[in-house]
Protein backbone atom coordinates (compact mmCIF):
# COMPACT_ATOMS: atom_id res chain seq x y z
CA UNK A 1 0.00 0.00 0.00
CA UNK A 2 1.47 3.34 -1.02
CA UNK A 3 0.88 6.10 1.47
CA UNK A 4 1.39 9.84 1.22
CA UNK A 5 3.56 11.22 3.97
CA UNK A 6 1.74 13.40 6.44
CA UNK A 7 2.61 14.72 9.85
CA UNK A 8 -0.18 15.67 12.21
CA UNK A 9 2.34 17.10 14.68
CA UNK A 10 1.82 20.83 15.03
CA UNK A 11 -1.64 20.74 13.50
CA UNK A 12 -3.08 22.84 16.27
CA UNK A 13 -0.44 25.51 15.90
CA UNK A 14 -1.13 25.75 12.21
CA UNK A 15 -4.84 26.11 12.79
CA UNK A 16 -4.23 28.84 15.35
CA UNK A 17 -2.12 30.69 12.84
CA UNK A 18 -4.87 30.38 10.26
CA UNK A 19 -2.66 28.38 7.94
CA UNK A 20 -3.77 25.56 5.73
CA UNK A 21 -4.64 22.20 7.23
CA UNK A 22 -1.94 19.55 6.98
CA UNK A 23 -3.91 16.82 5.30
CA UNK A 24 -2.80 16.15 1.76
CA UNK A 25 -0.48 17.76 -0.71
CA UNK A 26 -0.60 18.19 -4.45
CA UNK A 27 1.30 19.53 -7.41
CA UNK A 28 2.31 23.11 -8.01
CA UNK A 29 0.76 23.56 -11.42
CA UNK A 30 -2.13 26.00 -11.62
CA UNK A 31 -3.33 25.51 -15.17
CA UNK A 32 -6.69 24.27 -16.39
CA UNK A 33 -8.02 23.31 -19.77
CA UNK A 34 -8.22 26.96 -20.72
CA UNK A 35 -4.68 27.71 -19.62
CA UNK A 36 -5.58 30.37 -17.02
CA UNK A 37 -5.10 30.25 -13.27
CA UNK A 38 -8.66 29.27 -12.51
CA UNK A 39 -9.53 32.58 -10.83
CA UNK A 40 -12.54 33.39 -13.01
CA UNK A 41 -14.41 30.09 -13.02
CA UNK A 42 -17.40 30.81 -10.77
CA UNK A 43 -20.47 31.92 -12.65
CA UNK A 44 -19.19 31.05 -16.14
CA UNK A 45 -22.33 29.85 -17.97
CA UNK A 46 -22.13 26.31 -19.28
CA UNK A 47 -18.82 25.60 -17.52
CA UNK A 48 -18.16 23.96 -14.18
CA UNK A 49 -14.75 24.94 -12.81
CA UNK A 50 -13.22 22.66 -10.17
CA UNK A 51 -10.04 23.22 -8.20
CA UNK A 52 -8.18 19.99 -7.53
CA UNK A 53 -4.68 18.94 -6.55
CA UNK A 54 -2.57 16.89 -8.94
CA UNK A 55 -3.65 13.46 -7.66
CA UNK A 56 -7.33 14.27 -7.70
CA UNK A 57 -7.07 15.82 -11.20
CA UNK A 58 -5.97 12.51 -12.67
CA UNK A 59 -8.66 10.56 -10.82
CA UNK A 60 -11.46 12.88 -11.98
CA UNK A 61 -10.68 13.12 -15.70
CA UNK A 62 -12.98 10.27 -16.72
CA UNK A 63 -15.95 11.33 -14.61
CA UNK A 64 -15.56 14.93 -15.81
CA UNK A 65 -15.72 13.72 -19.39
CA UNK A 66 -18.80 11.61 -18.62
CA UNK A 67 -20.55 14.60 -17.04
CA UNK A 68 -19.79 16.76 -20.05
CA UNK A 69 -21.23 14.13 -22.38
CA UNK A 70 -24.35 13.51 -20.28
CA UNK A 71 -25.19 17.08 -19.31
CA UNK A 72 -23.61 19.19 -22.04
CA UNK A 73 -21.73 21.16 -19.37
CA UNK A 74 -17.99 21.62 -19.78
CA UNK A 75 -15.96 20.60 -16.72
CA UNK A 76 -12.72 22.48 -16.24
CA UNK A 77 -10.29 20.82 -13.81
CA UNK A 78 -7.83 23.42 -12.55
CA UNK A 79 -4.81 21.90 -10.84
CA UNK A 80 -3.74 23.79 -7.74
CA UNK A 81 -1.17 23.37 -5.00
CA UNK A 82 -3.25 21.92 -2.16
CA UNK A 83 -1.38 23.99 0.42
CA UNK A 84 -2.64 27.19 -1.25
CA UNK A 85 -6.26 26.26 -1.92
CA UNK A 86 -7.79 27.28 1.41
CA UNK A 87 -6.24 30.75 1.36
CA UNK A 88 -6.91 31.41 -2.32
CA UNK A 89 -10.51 30.17 -2.12
CA UNK A 90 -11.18 32.43 0.88
CA UNK A 91 -9.67 35.41 -0.96
CA UNK A 92 -11.39 34.92 -4.32
CA UNK A 93 -14.93 33.85 -3.44
CA UNK A 94 -16.01 37.19 -1.90
CA UNK A 95 -14.94 38.94 -5.12
CA UNK A 96 -17.09 36.67 -7.30
CA UNK A 97 -14.10 34.71 -8.57
CA UNK A 98 -12.72 31.31 -7.69
CA UNK A 99 -14.05 27.91 -8.76
CA UNK A 100 -17.55 26.48 -8.61
CA UNK A 101 -16.20 23.52 -6.64
CA UNK A 102 -12.98 23.01 -4.72
CA UNK A 103 -11.34 20.04 -3.08
CA UNK A 104 -10.55 20.62 0.58
CA UNK A 105 -10.23 19.36 4.13
CA UNK A 106 -13.24 19.25 6.45
CA UNK A 107 -11.51 21.30 9.13
CA UNK A 108 -11.68 24.35 6.85
CA UNK A 109 -15.46 24.22 7.27
CA UNK A 110 -15.87 26.47 10.31
CA UNK A 111 -14.14 29.45 8.72
CA UNK A 112 -15.78 28.85 5.35
CA UNK A 113 -19.28 28.81 6.84
CA UNK A 114 -18.58 31.73 9.17
CA UNK A 115 -17.50 33.84 6.20
CA UNK A 116 -20.31 32.70 3.89
CA UNK A 117 -17.97 31.07 1.38
CA UNK A 118 -19.65 27.70 0.83
CA UNK A 119 -23.14 26.50 -0.02
CA UNK A 120 -24.85 23.41 1.44
CA UNK A 121 -24.66 20.17 -0.51
CA UNK A 122 -27.92 18.24 -0.66
CA UNK A 123 -26.88 14.60 -0.25
CA UNK A 124 -30.45 13.42 0.25
CA UNK A 125 -30.66 9.65 0.51
CA UNK A 126 -27.00 9.43 -0.52
CA UNK A 127 -25.96 10.52 2.98
CA UNK A 128 -26.75 7.04 4.29
CA UNK A 129 -24.29 5.53 1.81
CA UNK A 130 -21.33 7.29 3.45
CA UNK A 131 -19.59 6.49 6.69
CA UNK A 132 -21.35 8.56 9.34
CA UNK A 133 -18.16 10.18 10.61
CA UNK A 134 -17.50 11.54 7.11
CA UNK A 135 -20.90 13.21 6.86
CA UNK A 136 -20.67 14.55 10.42
CA UNK A 137 -17.33 16.13 9.58
CA UNK A 138 -18.91 18.28 6.87
CA UNK A 139 -21.98 19.17 8.95
CA UNK A 140 -22.53 22.57 10.53
CA UNK A 141 -25.74 23.60 12.29
CA UNK A 142 -27.62 20.68 10.75
CA UNK A 143 -26.50 21.39 7.17
CA UNK A 144 -23.99 19.38 5.14
CA UNK A 145 -21.47 21.55 3.28
CA UNK A 146 -19.29 19.03 1.49
CA UNK A 147 -19.23 15.80 -0.49
CA UNK A 148 -16.76 13.57 1.40
CA UNK A 149 -14.46 11.25 -0.48
CA UNK A 150 -11.79 10.09 1.99
CA UNK A 151 -11.09 9.66 5.68
CA UNK A 152 -7.80 9.48 7.56
CA UNK A 153 -6.89 8.76 11.16
CA UNK A 154 -4.30 7.25 13.43
CA UNK A 155 -4.37 3.73 14.90
CA UNK A 156 -2.01 1.43 16.77
CA UNK A 157 0.58 -0.06 14.45
CA UNK A 158 2.11 -3.28 15.80
CA UNK A 159 5.19 -5.29 14.87
CA UNK A 160 3.47 -8.66 14.71
CA UNK A 161 6.78 -10.53 14.85
CA UNK A 162 7.59 -8.98 18.24
CA UNK A 163 4.05 -9.14 19.67
CA UNK A 164 1.68 -11.62 18.00
CA UNK A 165 -1.56 -10.41 19.60
CA UNK A 166 -3.28 -7.03 19.84
CA UNK A 167 -3.31 -5.50 23.35
CA UNK A 168 -6.56 -5.36 25.25
CA UNK A 169 -5.79 -2.10 27.09
CA UNK A 170 -3.04 0.49 27.50
CA UNK A 171 -1.62 -1.35 30.50
CA UNK A 172 -1.73 -4.61 28.58
CA UNK A 173 0.13 -2.95 25.71
CA UNK A 174 2.89 -1.75 28.03
CA UNK A 175 3.13 -5.21 29.58
CA UNK A 176 3.35 -6.89 26.17
CA UNK A 177 5.88 -4.34 24.97
CA UNK A 178 8.02 -4.80 28.07
CA UNK A 179 7.89 -8.58 27.72
CA UNK A 180 9.16 -8.26 24.15
CA UNK A 181 12.52 -7.23 25.60
CA UNK A 182 13.03 -4.15 23.43
CA UNK A 183 14.11 -0.61 24.32
CA UNK A 184 10.66 1.00 24.29
CA UNK A 185 7.42 -0.85 25.10
CA UNK A 186 5.46 1.79 23.17
CA UNK A 187 6.23 4.97 21.22
CA UNK A 188 4.25 7.98 20.07
CA UNK A 189 5.88 11.00 18.47
CA UNK A 190 5.64 14.16 20.58
CA UNK A 191 7.03 17.68 20.54
CA UNK A 192 9.09 18.56 23.66
CA UNK A 193 7.32 21.91 24.08
CA UNK A 194 3.84 21.17 22.71
CA UNK A 195 3.34 17.41 23.18
CA UNK A 196 0.73 16.46 20.54
CA UNK A 197 -2.99 16.70 21.35
CA UNK A 198 -3.84 15.07 18.03
CA UNK A 199 -1.95 11.87 18.84
CA UNK A 200 -2.87 11.83 22.53
CA UNK A 201 -6.57 12.54 22.02
CA UNK A 202 -7.63 8.87 21.75
CA UNK A 203 -6.35 8.28 25.28
CA UNK A 204 -8.20 11.41 26.41
CA UNK A 205 -11.48 10.18 24.92
CA UNK A 206 -10.99 6.82 26.65
CA UNK A 207 -11.64 8.70 29.90
CA UNK A 208 -14.91 10.00 28.43
CA UNK A 209 -13.54 13.48 27.78
CA UNK A 210 -14.05 15.68 24.72
CA UNK A 211 -13.03 19.21 23.84
CA UNK A 212 -16.51 20.55 23.12
CA UNK A 213 -19.92 18.95 23.45
CA UNK A 214 -21.25 17.33 20.29
CA UNK A 215 -24.71 17.84 18.87
CA UNK A 216 -26.96 15.00 17.77
CA UNK A 217 -25.71 15.32 14.17
CA UNK A 218 -22.08 14.97 15.29
CA UNK A 219 -21.19 18.66 14.91
CA UNK A 220 -19.58 20.52 17.79
CA UNK A 221 -21.18 23.14 20.06
CA UNK A 222 -18.60 25.88 20.50
CA UNK A 223 -20.55 27.33 23.44
CA UNK A 224 -20.05 24.20 25.54
CA UNK A 225 -16.40 23.67 26.48
CA UNK A 226 -16.07 20.25 28.09
CA UNK A 227 -12.31 19.69 28.11
CA UNK A 228 -11.98 20.83 31.73
CA UNK A 229 -14.58 18.59 33.35
CA UNK A 230 -13.69 15.83 35.80
CA UNK A 231 -13.01 13.34 33.01
CA UNK A 232 -10.46 15.75 31.56
CA UNK A 233 -8.75 16.03 34.93
CA UNK A 234 -8.70 12.22 35.15
CA UNK A 235 -6.93 12.10 31.79
CA UNK A 236 -4.44 14.74 32.90
CA UNK A 237 -3.70 12.77 36.07
CA UNK A 238 -3.09 9.62 34.03
CA UNK A 239 -0.90 11.57 31.58
CA UNK A 240 1.25 12.82 34.45
CA UNK A 241 1.67 9.25 35.66
CA UNK A 242 2.80 8.12 32.21
CA UNK A 243 5.28 10.96 32.03
CA UNK A 244 6.75 9.95 35.39
CA UNK A 245 6.93 6.30 34.32
CA UNK A 246 8.46 7.18 30.95
CA UNK A 247 5.81 5.34 28.94
CA UNK A 248 4.93 8.63 27.24
CA UNK A 249 8.19 10.39 26.46
CA UNK A 250 8.59 13.99 25.26
CA UNK A 251 12.08 13.19 24.02
CA UNK A 252 10.70 10.88 21.35
CA UNK A 253 9.82 13.15 18.44
CA UNK A 254 7.92 11.99 15.37
CA UNK A 255 11.15 11.09 13.58
CA UNK A 256 12.68 9.33 16.59
CA UNK A 257 9.55 7.33 17.37
CA UNK A 258 9.29 6.26 13.74
CA UNK A 259 12.95 5.21 13.75
CA UNK A 260 12.45 3.25 16.97
CA UNK A 261 9.56 1.28 15.50
CA UNK A 262 11.17 0.73 12.11
CA UNK A 263 14.39 -0.54 13.69
CA UNK A 264 12.61 -3.00 15.97
CA UNK A 265 13.25 -1.05 19.17
CA UNK A 266 9.52 -0.87 19.91
CA UNK A 267 6.67 -3.23 19.02
CA UNK A 268 4.00 -0.48 19.06
CA UNK A 269 3.65 2.98 17.55
CA UNK A 270 0.62 5.26 17.53
CA UNK A 271 0.62 6.70 14.03
CA UNK A 272 -1.23 7.07 10.76
CA UNK A 273 -1.14 5.40 7.34
CA UNK A 274 1.47 7.92 6.20
CA UNK A 275 4.13 5.84 8.03
CA UNK A 276 3.13 2.45 6.67
CA UNK A 277 5.27 2.40 3.52
CA UNK A 278 8.54 3.17 5.31
CA UNK A 279 7.89 0.49 7.94
CA UNK A 280 7.13 -2.08 5.26
CA UNK A 281 10.29 -1.07 3.39
CA UNK A 282 12.24 -1.95 6.56
CA UNK A 283 10.69 -5.40 6.56
CA UNK A 284 8.37 -4.86 9.52
CA UNK A 285 5.46 -7.30 9.65
CA UNK A 286 2.71 -4.76 10.34
CA UNK A 287 -0.65 -5.25 11.99
CA UNK A 288 -3.04 -2.36 12.56
CA UNK A 289 -5.02 -2.56 15.82
CA UNK A 290 -7.62 -0.52 17.69
CA UNK A 291 -6.06 2.06 19.99
CA UNK A 292 -5.97 0.56 23.48
CA UNK A 293 -8.06 2.26 26.12
CA UNK A 294 -6.37 3.94 29.07
CA UNK A 295 -9.51 5.09 30.86
CA UNK A 296 -11.89 2.20 30.31
CA UNK A 297 -13.98 3.71 27.52
CA UNK A 298 -13.30 3.41 23.76
CA UNK A 299 -10.23 5.30 22.54
CA UNK A 300 -11.56 7.45 19.69
CA UNK A 301 -9.07 9.33 17.51
CA UNK A 302 -9.69 12.47 15.53
CA UNK A 303 -10.71 11.74 11.96
CA UNK A 304 -9.73 13.99 9.09
CA UNK A 305 -12.06 13.97 6.10
CA UNK A 306 -11.34 15.15 2.58
CA UNK A 307 -14.13 16.31 0.30
CA UNK A 308 -15.44 18.87 -2.15
CA UNK A 309 -17.03 22.24 -1.34
CA UNK A 310 -19.42 24.33 -3.47
CA UNK A 311 -18.71 28.05 -3.86
CA UNK A 312 -21.58 30.00 -2.25
CA UNK A 313 -21.19 32.78 -4.86
CA UNK A 314 -21.28 30.45 -7.85
CA UNK A 315 -24.10 30.79 -10.37
CA UNK A 316 -23.80 27.06 -11.00
CA UNK A 317 -24.68 25.67 -7.57
CA UNK A 318 -27.40 23.37 -8.93
CA UNK A 319 -25.08 21.94 -11.56
CA UNK A 320 -22.34 21.62 -8.95
CA UNK A 321 -24.63 19.66 -6.64
CA UNK A 322 -25.63 17.39 -9.51
CA UNK A 323 -21.97 16.66 -10.28
CA UNK A 324 -21.10 15.94 -6.66
CA UNK A 325 -24.08 13.86 -5.56
CA UNK A 326 -24.71 11.86 -8.73
CA UNK A 327 -21.24 11.58 -10.27
CA UNK A 328 -18.65 11.77 -7.48
CA UNK A 329 -20.72 9.83 -4.92
CA UNK A 330 -20.26 6.55 -6.77
CA UNK A 331 -18.19 3.49 -5.95
CA UNK A 332 -16.09 3.73 -9.12
CA UNK A 333 -15.14 7.37 -8.62
CA UNK A 334 -14.51 7.04 -4.90
CA UNK A 335 -12.34 4.00 -5.61
CA UNK A 336 -10.40 5.97 -8.21
CA UNK A 337 -9.84 8.76 -5.68
CA UNK A 338 -8.65 6.18 -3.14
CA UNK A 339 -6.20 4.68 -5.61
CA UNK A 340 -4.88 8.15 -6.43
CA UNK A 341 -4.35 9.23 -2.85
CA UNK A 342 -4.34 6.12 -0.66
CA UNK A 343 -6.84 7.51 1.83
CA UNK A 344 -9.68 5.21 2.86
CA UNK A 345 -12.85 5.97 0.86
CA UNK A 346 -15.70 7.77 2.61
CA UNK A 347 -18.35 5.94 0.60
CA UNK A 348 -19.10 2.72 2.45
CA UNK A 349 -19.22 0.43 -0.58
CA UNK A 350 -15.89 1.78 -1.87
CA UNK A 351 -14.37 1.40 1.59
CA UNK A 352 -15.50 -2.21 1.79
CA UNK A 353 -13.83 -2.86 -1.57
CA UNK A 354 -10.60 -1.16 -0.46
CA UNK A 355 -10.64 -3.16 2.77
CA UNK A 356 -9.33 -6.18 0.93
CA UNK A 357 -6.03 -4.61 2.01
CA UNK A 358 -5.76 -5.43 5.76
CA UNK A 359 -3.87 -2.18 6.42
CA UNK A 360 -6.72 -0.13 4.95
CA UNK A 361 -9.22 -2.28 6.85
CA UNK A 362 -7.36 -1.77 10.12
CA UNK A 363 -7.14 2.00 9.92
CA UNK A 364 -10.68 2.21 8.59
CA UNK A 365 -12.12 0.17 11.44
CA UNK A 366 -10.53 2.54 13.95
CA UNK A 367 -11.67 5.62 12.01
CA UNK A 368 -15.23 4.36 11.84
CA UNK A 369 -15.50 4.83 15.60
CA UNK A 370 -13.47 8.04 15.65
CA UNK A 371 -14.70 11.62 15.93
CA UNK A 372 -14.30 14.39 13.35
CA UNK A 373 -11.53 16.89 13.97
CA UNK A 374 -13.47 19.94 15.24
CA UNK A 375 -13.76 22.52 12.49
CA UNK A 376 -15.47 25.23 14.55
CA UNK A 377 -13.62 28.56 14.87
CA UNK A 378 -13.52 28.18 18.66
CA UNK A 379 -10.88 25.46 18.29
CA UNK A 380 -8.25 28.14 17.74
CA UNK A 381 -8.42 29.04 21.41
CA UNK A 382 -8.04 25.38 22.37
CA UNK A 383 -4.96 24.64 20.26
CA UNK A 384 -3.20 27.67 21.73
CA UNK A 385 -3.12 26.18 25.24
CA UNK A 386 -3.75 22.44 24.83
CA UNK A 387 -0.38 21.10 23.74
CA UNK A 388 1.77 23.20 26.05
CA UNK A 389 -0.40 22.07 28.96
CA UNK A 390 0.03 18.42 28.05
CA UNK A 391 3.79 18.92 27.87
CA UNK A 392 3.82 20.60 31.29
CA UNK A 393 1.86 17.72 32.82
CA UNK A 394 4.15 15.12 31.27
CA UNK A 395 7.13 17.04 32.69
CA UNK A 396 5.68 16.74 36.18
CA UNK A 397 3.56 19.83 36.88
CA UNK A 398 0.46 19.27 39.01
CA UNK A 399 -2.12 17.72 36.63
CA UNK A 400 -5.31 19.07 38.20
CA UNK A 401 -4.04 22.62 38.69
CA UNK A 402 -2.37 22.77 35.27
CA UNK A 403 -5.45 21.41 33.51
CA UNK A 404 -7.70 23.84 35.38
CA UNK A 405 -5.50 26.78 34.34
CA UNK A 406 -5.62 25.61 30.71
CA UNK A 407 -9.41 25.45 30.83
CA UNK A 408 -9.64 28.92 32.35
CA UNK A 409 -7.27 30.31 29.71
CA UNK A 410 -9.31 28.77 26.91
CA UNK A 411 -12.55 30.06 28.37
CA UNK A 412 -11.09 33.54 28.71
CA UNK A 413 -9.91 33.45 25.10
CA UNK A 414 -13.37 32.39 24.00
CA UNK A 415 -14.84 35.30 25.94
Amino acid sequence: MKVNTKSALGLGALLVAGAVALTGCGGNAESGSGGDNGSDGAGAAGTLTIWVDANRATALKDVAAAFEEDKGVAVKLVTKDFSKIQEEFAAQVPTGKGPDITVGAHDWLGGFVQNGLVAPVDLGDKAAEFQSVAVSAFTDDGKVYGLPYAIENIALMRNADLVPEAPKSFDDMIAKGTAAGVQYPFVVGLDPANADPYHLYPFQTSFGNSVFAQNADGSYDGSKLTVGDETGVAFATWLGQQGKAGTINLNLTQDLSKEAFNSGKSPFILTGPWNVADAQAKGINIAVDPIPSAGGQPARPFVGVQGFYVNAKSENTLIANEFLTNYLATEDVQTALFEAGDRAPALTSAFEKASADPIVAGFGAVGKDGVPMPSIPEMGAVWEFWGVTEAAVIKGEDPAATWAKMTADIQAKLG
